[in-house]
């Protein structure tokens, strides 16, 4: 009977997630009908908006490099050919199609943690759920940021290096709607993800894999890497790589701090335990 019991219990929870599975990705859905039916503006004004050589960043760009007295390709901007190419039938809609998903799943994203923390909550205990009150709020605040900084920083930094980078005048650069929009998307998402980092560390620590500790130990090697990723994405200029370090580098530094917090909090109710 008990074994009854159980086993209805773990039914009753995979009938629980399937639920929140549902409501998420209705939620999605929705959202990318949205995005499809208004293709065209999102395409324009938002996923092809960093071939345009009056894009708000390049503009900043030039401006601040030229504060400081250095010169800058920003200050002339140029595309060879704007124009980029759909080779095959169907690219065209499967390409909007997916990327009307993609951005559904980045608008959504809040609803999305708020579904799986509902999921979670129930197994948690009250203390626990009082100092994870914030969790929604500050992933979703970190995971918009990282969109902002990709689409305003990393994207056209990428995209103006990429499009005119030629390693012989023999070789003309001729895109595919597709190598384009992969590469705004995944920038969009991959760099969202890593300002989760703080989020990464808390739980982490949470679970006793990372110690403040650690983490000071190993911020050079992580400065090193950093570094590494940074010049990987951007164009080869101590500048462009230096753009992208700082916020990296800041959020590894919040990540300490958030740490340290944690380890505090763990030995206050540790204290609080052996007294009772």
């Amino acid at each position: 009977m008990a074994a009854q019991q159980k086993e209805m219990s773990f039914l009753g929870h995979l009938e629980e997630l399937r639920w929140h599975l549902v409501r998420s990705a209705a939620v999605v859905i929705i959202l990318a009908v949205v995005f499809f039916v208004y293709s065209e503006q999102v395409y324009d004004y938002f996923l092809l908006a960093h071939i345009q050589p009056d894009f708000i960043t390049y503009q900043v760009f030039c401006d601040f490099f030229n504060f400081f007295g250095m010169d800058s390709d920003f200050c002339h901007v140029t595309f060879s050919d704007k124009k980029l190419q759909s080779i095959e039938v169907t690219s065209q809609l499967m390409n909007s199609l997916w990327s009307s998903i993609i951005l559904g799943i980045i608008v959504a994203f809040p609803y999305l943690l708020w579904e799986i923390w509902r999921f979670v909550a129930p197994g948690l205990t009250d203390q626990e759920i009082k100092h994870s009150r914030g969790f929604i709020f500050i992933a979703s605040l970190l995971f918009f940021i990282g969109v902002l900084f990709s689409f305003y920083v990393i994207a056209p930094i990428s995209i103006h290096f990429l499009y005119n980078f030629q390693i012989s005048d023999n070789i003309v650069n001729s895109f595919t709607l597709q190598s384009h929009i992969s590469l705004v998307t995944n920038l969009l998402i991959g760099v969202s993800v890593i300002f989760e980092l703080p989020v990464v560390i808390y739980f982490l620590t949470k679970i006793g894999l990372l110690t403040p500790q650690f983490l000071r130990k190993y911020r050079k090697h992580s400065l090193v890497l950093v570094l590494i990723v940074a010049a990987i994405i951007t164009p080869p200029d101590i500048a462009s790589q230096i753009i992208v370090t700082i916020p990296i580098m800041i959020l590894y530094e919040v990540g300490i701090l958030v740490s340290q917090r944690v380890i505090k909090n763990q030995e206050k109710n540790a204290q609080k335990s052996s007294r009772v």
